[in-house]
């Protein structure tokens, strides 16, 4: 089943998973998103995925981790360095998206942080995770939202 999943996956949510790995990767061990990148850019094992959005995602939101952080802030129910590891890094990655990436619809960045939520994090994390991106997008993407 689990081959049979991996070729369904498409290679941009594929990107998103590998970009959320090195996110978390960077938070835990210190390491640079380029030494990061460098790593993951030379595994063959990963399969197809988009290297340029995979690229953009982990780079980006290392570099404005602390910026993406003061988005997110208002809308938790405890402080951003309480939340588990993974559940922090899927709430910084899609504010990311959801603040640079206004070419993907809100609710594709929303859905595809709940399903890496629901893939990689803890029972009910992913209803976490949907609604602090849902208030943050009725934040920074009010007309999109709103129509």
């Amino acid at each position: 089943m689990t081959a049979t999943k991996k070729a369904a996956t498409s290679p941009r949510h594929r990107a998103r998973e590998l970009a959320l790995q090195g996110i978390y990767e960077w938070r835990l061990s210190g390491s640079s998103a380029t030494q990061i990148g460098r790593s993951t850019g030379g595994d063959k094992s990963l399969g197809r995925y988009d290297s340029e959005l995979y690229q953009q995602l982990l780079r980006g939101t290392i570099a404005q981790q602390e910026a993406l952080g003061e988005l997110i802030a208002p809308h938790l129910d405890r402080a951003l360095k309480e939340l588990s590891p993974i559940e922090c890094s899927v709430l910084l990655l899609g504010a990311y998206e959801l603040t640079q990436h206004p070419e993907v619809p809100y609710r594709v960045v929303i859905n595809e942080a709940v399903e890496l939520a629901k893939t990689f994090g803890g029972s009910d994390g992913h209803k976490f995770v949907n609604g602090v991106l849902d208030k943050l997008a009725a934040q920074v993407r009010a007309v999109e939202v709103g129509a």
